[in-house]
């Protein structure tokens, strides 16, 4: 090679280089809510509203006492809300809310209440005494004036100056002032404060984020939240931050670090079905494919990079699959495969992987995507290198007659090829008819095994009674008009009556305003609201009375259980007066619609793929009959599948539901290179597509070594997916064979018997 020439390539090869270096380092991952559904859907829209206005998902601090009413003394409730103020001022923050800064501002709120009260009652008093006076009463009768005057005051007002100072003065300082405040006569905290009062031996601090925040700014206020406890004075006390950002950080963090490990391990199997499999020649070209397709991985994730598109949880599974997966295409064309069906096949599966960009989650959306640019890429390299390389040729003809697909009086008789299929087809049907019936998991505790974030979280609802939010957001040109309050106090009547088990009150406009009593006028309605601390105000009512928010909290629980309990809850809300509306807002409400959206479109996540795949291959291939036996190998082990996942009772996934794309990827590739398997190389070439379905296998089986169970469970549900599929390619074969000409094969890709020899 000319010097010339070699110093530009490496001038290229340099460039491209720093081009997939870059792009690797501007990767993010994303297991926020924005992975979960789209921005576009109206629970996200809601959800994303009402986190504007009223702040997000929160993290909470829970500390906890082994004595009871420990927290509520002087000096805890002073370090917590000293840490409350350290934590308000955090980047990100829209608003904290504590049993320190609570109880602070209810206290200033009753002292200015009081002041007033005694000011208009001394008030009331020298008005009536200064207009006796100039009638000459006397000293006694002015007084008796006086009296009269604050009588009727005294009787609508008395009340609360009898409660307030029996407590002494309204402060943080004062014990009898806080029992007063938050327990009750039992000596449990009162409803409108177990928010941050859950139990007499532990409170809880709120965090709520601004809206919108990213993977990475979830992570850094999650951190900054745990440094700031950290150097909090609470070390006598057991501390448990949690909240669903909390999860979400949890789970973005083991993401990244699975990234490569699970890379690595998938690597090194795959390295191992090349190097340790003797039927493989010539031993130089072996790790060729795997070379190519690792590269190409590498492109692809810098290619996420530099389109600023986050990683999410489903591409945690794209380097093991598209190395096991995508390296099968390089292998037959460095092994001299055709290179025309070796193509077409790979276009096939891409088109299969990228029908789920059809799907309405957005982390399948991006597992399907990647894996389907990442088998262009690899064969396209692949291509590259059996240019460069002296192939060992596979598809030498061999005759008239297909050696891998004999006569059928070689294989079998009409009526056994006719029983296997009748068997293959039923078994198929049958999964394909269970489907809709099969469960789709939908226990966080399993989904997110492996995550320490969600024991935390279980043992916050344990203690708190829930473990997220679901929020009722109101809209309207004035929202706490009398109109409007009467309904939102019928709102929030109907959910504490019929689901009070399932749904906690934490906030909102009718418990904030309860003093109030029925049907309040206007007046009323703005002098109650004059009586709330602005802090607690902003909880429930945005600052221009266009927006309220009923806040309840809700369990860790089954997924399924929480959507019917949710679809229930929007069909038992009254319909709102003229001109105000009314949505469900909150992660649970993504989380429920998102499995909405899955377990909906379960043929159609299936079917896509298959049809996308099938039209590929009736386009490329030169029969048809071979597409379509393709398009058959897809279907029938995609069927086997859910028939297999019905019989043993294991639940799908919102990844594994995807089966028919994953599927149709593998069997089409199977079915079209045995279907070339021709003369005295067919022995070679079913080899060679048996190594390829290993190592397809070994990358999926690479998954097991996550520490979700949601990504090993979809390792192992490929890997026996990869089985179905190659068992499905030779039912297929020998159910309904083909004749091929040694004619057939392609001119430009046959070589000599002496080319062979070198």
């Amino acid at each position: 090679m000319r010097p010339a020439r070699l110093l530009g390539l490496l001038v290229v090869a340099a460039i491209a280089v720093a081009v997939v270096v870059t792009g690797l380092a501007q990767i993010r991952t994303d297991t926020t809510s924005r992975s979960l559904l789209p921005l576009d859907d109206p629970s996200q829209a809601a959800s994303l509203e009402a986190a504007r206005s009223f702040g997000g998902d929160p993290v909470v601090v829970l500390v906890e006492s082994d004595e009871a009413g420990a927290l509520l003394e002087r000096d805890p409730l002073i370090d917590l809300a000293r840490l409350e103020g350290t934590l308000s001022r955090l980047p990100d923050v829209a608003v904290v809310y504590g049993p320190g800064t609570v109880l602070n501002q209810v206290a200033g709120q009753a002292q200015d209440l009081l002041a007033t009260i005694m000011g208009r009652r001394d008030g009331l008093r020298l008005e009536a005494e200064a207009r006796a006076r100039p009638a000459g009463l006397s000293p006694r009768q002015v007084s008796a004036v006086g009296d009269a005057a604050v009588e009727k005051y005294d009787e609508r007002y008395g009340a609360l100056l009898v409660r307030g100072l029996p407590a002494g003065l309204p402060t943080l300082r004062n014990p009898a002032f806080v029992r007063a405040v938050v327990l009750d006569q039992d000596g449990q905290p009162r409803q409108q404060w177990r928010f941050v009062v859950p139990d007499d031996d532990a409170v809880a601090i709120v965090i709520r984020p601004r809206e919108g925040l990213d993977q990475a700014a979830t992570e850094r206020l999650v951190d900054k939240v745990e440094d700031a406890v950290d150097g909090a004075d609470l070390d006598d006390h057991r501390v448990t931050v949690t909240g669903m950002p909390v999860v979400a950080a949890g789970l973005g963090d083991q993401v990244r670090r699975e990234i490569p490990v699970l890379g690595l391990v998938g690597f090194g199997l795959i390295a191992a079905c090349y190097l340790l499999i003797p039927w493989l020649l010539p031993r130089r070209a072996r790790l060729l494919p795997l070379m190519a397709t690792t590269a190409a991985t590498l492109i692809v994730l810098a290619g996420f990079g530099w389109l600023n598109r986050p990683l999410s949880l489903g591409v945690v599974a794209f380097l093991p699959l598209v190395l096991g997966t995508g390296s099968d295409f390089p292998a037959y064309l460095v092994r001299g495969a055709q290179r025309r069906q070796v193509v077409v096949a790979a276009l096939a599966a891409a088109a299969g992987f990228g029908s789920l960009g059809l799907s309405s989650i957005p982390f399948v959306r991006d597992l399907g995507l990647s894996l389907a640019a990442g088998v262009l890429v690899a064969t396209g390299l692949g291509v590259l290198l059996s240019l460069r390389t002296r192939p060992d040729r596979l598809d030498q003809p061999g005759g008239d007659e297909d050696a891998g697909t004999a006569p059928a009086k070689k294989q079998a008789g009409g009526r056994a090829r006719l029983v296997l299929m009748t068997a293959a087809i039923v078994c198929a049907v049958a999964g394909w008819v269970a489907l809709p019936g099969l469960s789709i998991e939908s226990q966080p505790e399993k989904l997110a095994a492996g995550s320490p974030a969600i024991a935390d979280a279980r043992h916050a609802e344990e203690v708190i009674g829930s473990a997220g939010e679901v929020q009722i957001l109101v809209r309207g040109d004035d929202v706490l008009s009398g109109e409007t309050l009467a309904w939102m106090t019928e709102v929030h009547d109907v959910v504490v009556r019929r689901y009070g088990d399932r749904l906690h009150p934490v906030v909102s406009p009718v418990t904030l305003l309860a003093f109030l009593g029925e049907s309040p006028t206007p007046e009323q309605i703005r002098a109650g609201l004059a009586q709330v601390p602005p802090y607690l105000r902003a909880a429930a009512i945005r600052s221009d009375g266009q927006q309220a928010v009923f806040s309840y909290g809700i369990g860790l629980d089954d997924v399924e259980d929480q959507r019917r309990l949710l679809d229930d809850l929007r069909a038992s809300i009254p319909d709102p007066p003229d001109g105000v509306t009314v949505d469900l807002a909150g992660l649970p409400v993504v989380t429920a619609r998102s499995y909405e959206l899955v377990s909906a479109h379960r043929y159609l996540e299936s079917v896509v793929g298959i049809t996308a795949a099938g039209l590929v291959l009736l386009v490329g291939l030169r029969r048809r009959s071979d597409a379509l036996r393709a398009v058959l190998a897809a279907a029938l082990a995609t069927g086997w599948g859910f028939a297999g996942a019905w019989a043993l009772g294991v639940p799908l996934t919102p990844l594994t539901i995807a089966l028919g794309s994953m599927a149709t990827a593998t069997a089409c590739e199977f079915t079209v290179l045995l279907g070339t398997a021709t003369g005295s190389q067919a022995k070679p070439l079913r080899r060679s597509v048996l190594v390829a379905a290993l190592a397809a296998a070994s990358g999926y089986i690479a998954l097991t070594f996550s520490g979700l169970a949601v990504i090993r469970d979809f390792g192992l549900f490929l890997a026996a997916t990869v089985a179905l599929s190659l068992l499905a390619a030779h039912v297929v074969r020998l159910a309904l064979p083909s004749r091929r000409a040694a004619a057939s094969v392609a001119p430009e890709t046959q070589i000599s018997k002496e080319e062979v020899l070198v």
